[in-house]
């Protein structure tokens, strides 16, 4: 019997030690593992915050320069048809060109198939020397409000047939497109269906 004890001894001390990793040192490494993954979760959320805060500071800090971004294509293309300021800006240019006549026929806007815009097909008859011509399609081509002409017609103009002509005088004639986020073509688009020519002779 002195002979056993020791290996029965052994045999309860590695059954003990055995017992103990099971339960006691096993689960404490499972939740040391659960633990290291709720911190690398925590981690990876926390560098995603970081990024969210830095991606609104930018923001905040591009917000001047965006809000002026905004307001120029809100120039370029209004929320409304805004026909009178639209034929303020094509008489000032007729001014400044120091043309002999002037007139504006706009068309009732028409919804882009889209959906996101309205289309304002509109014709515009000016008669004036070269240079007057000239100078008008260059600050037809930078108003402040989008347009693109579609077609362009240059001819002689006859004192006998047109209205503030002279001899010598050319006649222009385009048909140009004018654009609103006014989609709906109906109320809010100003003033609706066409009326007739605005006609308005320069100085």
């Amino acid at each position: 019997m002195s002979r056993r004890a020791p290996i029965i001894a052994a045999a309860a001390a590695i059954l003990i030690a055995v017992l103990a990793v099971l339960l006691l040192v096993l689960p404490k490494m499972g939740e040391v593992s659960q633990t290291e993954e709720e911190l690398q979760a925590t981690q990876d959320e926390e560098i995603s915050l970081d990024a969210q805060v830095r991606a609104l500071q930018e923001a905040q800090a591009a917000a001047p320069e965006t809000e002026a971004e905004i307001a120029a294509i809100e120039d370029q293309v209004p929320p409304t048809a805004d026909l009178p300021a639209l034929f303020r800006l094509l008489q000032g240019a007729a001014d400044q060109a120091a043309v002999d006549f002037f007139s504006f026929t706009p068309g009732s806007p028409s919804p882009d198939a889209t959906g996101a815009y309205s289309t304002i097909s509109s014709s515009i008859l000016v008669t004036g020397s070269y240079f007057a011509i000239d100078e008008y399609l260059f600050l037809l081509e930078t108003l402040p409000r989008a347009a693109k002409v579609t077609t362009i017609t240059v001819t002689p103009a006859s004192s006998e047939g047109t209205t503030g002509a002279t001899a010598g005088t050319l006649q222009l004639s385009l048909t140009v497109e004018f654009y609103t986020t006014d989609s709906s073509a109906g109320p809010g688009s100003i003033p609706g269906p066409t009326q007739g020519a605005v006609t308005v002779p320069g100085a």
